[in-house]
């Protein structure tokens, strides 16, 4: 809420004296009003207003005051209030969120039960379970860092690499949080949208507390410890960190839910401080106090004027929006049905609503509508929209194509990094298709492969290859058995992964 105060302003702050008008405007009709009319002569003045025909009735509330509060609610709507900016369409609308999990034998603890170590995935599952949509990460640090997950959007993946880890999957002793404060920058940098770094651990070294406030370029992002201690035991080096949110655990999920506040206070941040994105116009919600306001001249004893009515049913006889349908043409355009429809996840309604193409695009390339949306972001000569194009075609693999988008996004606004990375992945995408499709149809190693299976061109092809079943007496498993016989646990899976991460730093 503080947030939202700091950056609320208008986007148009000129129509607000448009207020002080309809003030004076009321202030003149109170006062024609309230004016009595000529005074008879020998009559008491009480007498007079009770014998006098059509003498005006005393209000302490009048139409005019109603008129007032309408004509003040739309004239702050048509200002344009806002406090945030519209998320970009093509990247989720949440924060992401980088979990670096200190993996070490004091997270074995039995004073948080079961463990500390237990307790904090139990916390991470929680948080994940509550971001439901939003891509989370996961880093884990003791004397070296490794990213065990990448963003992902499935707690089913997270879940299963969470219990494998243990001291014994860690290659260093220690406790390197400057290292996983730099991987987990790079995950998020990689990302390209604002997010978060959530440590989970019982201690910090304090020749790590340079690393968290070190200047770098870019900014670091917003850093915030989940501390996994009695709530009798605080870290008092973490008060030597700047901008740090600590959250100390919890029985409840009274720190998941700060958590959860402090992560989309730091998008909010985020985007606010980005100018490539629009504000949000939030002037749609004064609208609908004003209309209840129109009502009250329905009522009997309240005039309602013939001009008023006239725009109304002017208003009424407009041709609908297209694509509107319903009782919403009486309160929202096309596009706001669409927005409705977009921030309610319909997507594939959203893109039959929008009016606007570059959000009609948008809303089709969140259905999987990819060509439909391209051919959409094409018709557009915006940086934005070639970008987009770009990004629709590469999702329904036409990569050459994909690559003229992004250099026409390019030629349009030659800053633009985002677009640049993009063309350089198409552009590595077509030679890696190429080189394999040529050693394929050559028998090559192309040094990529599900398997690594190489064929020798002249030995192996048109040989004839007798495959014989290890015990041809044996039962078929089932399905049941199948799925039972199917090892889960990550522990060695990542060991071995940590292990030759660490030797290949090493060289």
């Amino acid at each position: 809420m503080i947030e939202a105060l700091q950056l609320f302003h208008f986007l148009r702050p000129w129509l607000l004296l448009a207020i002080p008008v309809a003030v004076l405007l009321w202030l003149l009709v109170r006062r024609a009003s309230g004016t009595a009319g000529p005074e008879a002569q020998g009559i008491a003045p009480h007498l007079a207003a009770a014998l006098t025909v059509g003498a005006p009735k005393t209000r302490r509330i009048q139409p005019i005051d109603g008129v007032l509060l309408a004509a003040v609610l739309l004239a702050l709507a048509a200002a344009g209030p806002t406090w945030s900016r519209v998320p970009n369409p093509l990247v989720a609308d949440t924060a992401p969120l980088v979990v670096a999990l200190k993996v070490t034998d004091s997270m074995q603890t039995p004073d948080l039960a079961p463990t500390r170590a237990d307790r904090a995935r139990f916390k991470i599952l929680d948080l994940i379970d509550r971001r439901a949509g939003a891509r989370t990460a996961l880093v884990a640090y003791a004397g070296t860092a490794h990213r065990v997950a990448p963003l992902t959007e499935d707690p089913n993946i997270l879940r299963p690499l969470l219990e494998g880890l243990s001291p014994a999957t860690m290659p260093v002793e220690g406790q390197d949080a400057g290292a996983a404060l730099g991987l987990a920058s790079d995950i998020l940098a990689k990302a390209g949208t604002a997010g978060a770094v959530l440590f989970v651990l019982d201690d910090l070294d304090p020749s790590d507390i340079a690393a968290f406030n070190a200047t770098t370029d870019p900014p670091r992002p917003p850093v915030l410890f989940l501390v996994m201690l009695p709530e009798a035991q605080t870290l008092a080096q973490l008060d030597r960190i700047e901008d740090a949110t600590v959250v100390h655990v919890t029985p409840d999920d009274r720190d998941i839910a700060r958590i959860e506040r402090k992560v989309r206070a730091a998008y909010a941040a985020a985007l606010a401080g980005d100018d490539r994105l629009q504000w949000n116009d939030r002037g749609w919600l004064l609208a609908w106090p004003a209309a209840l306001l129109a009502m009250l001249w329905f009522r009997r004893g309240w005039t309602m004027r013939w001009g008023f009515a006239g725009a109304l049913a002017l208003g009424l006889g407009l041709p609908a929006p297209a694509r509107a349908d319903g009782w919403a043409d009486w309160f929202l355009t096309a596009d706001q049905q669409g927005m409705v429809a977009y921030r309610n996840k319909a997507f594939a309604r959203a893109a039959e609503l929008f009016v606007d193409p570059q959000w009609r695009g948008y809303a089709m390339y969140r259905a999987g509508q990819y060509a439909e949306a391209a051919e959409v972001f094409a018709r557009l000569d915006s940086a934005e929209a070639a970008f987009a194009e770009g990004n629709a075609r590469m999702r329904n693999r036409e990569y050459r194509p994909a690559i003229a988008a992004f250099e026409t996004a390019l030629t349009r606004r030659p800053d633009y990094p985002e677009a640049q990375h993009n063309l350089e992945v198409a552009r590595a995408t077509v030679e890696y298709v190429e080189t394999t499709r040529e050693q394929s149809d050559t028998g090559e190693d192309s040094g990529i492969g599900a398997d690594d299976v190489v064929f020798d061109n002249e030995e192996a092809r048109g040989t004839e290859t007798q495959i014989e079943a290890e015990d041809k007496d044996a039962a078929p498993l089932s399905a049941d058995q199948w799925l039972s016989s199917i090892d889960t646990d990550m522990t060695d899976f990542l060991r071995s992964r940590f292990l030759l991460e660490n030797a290949g730093a090493g060289q």
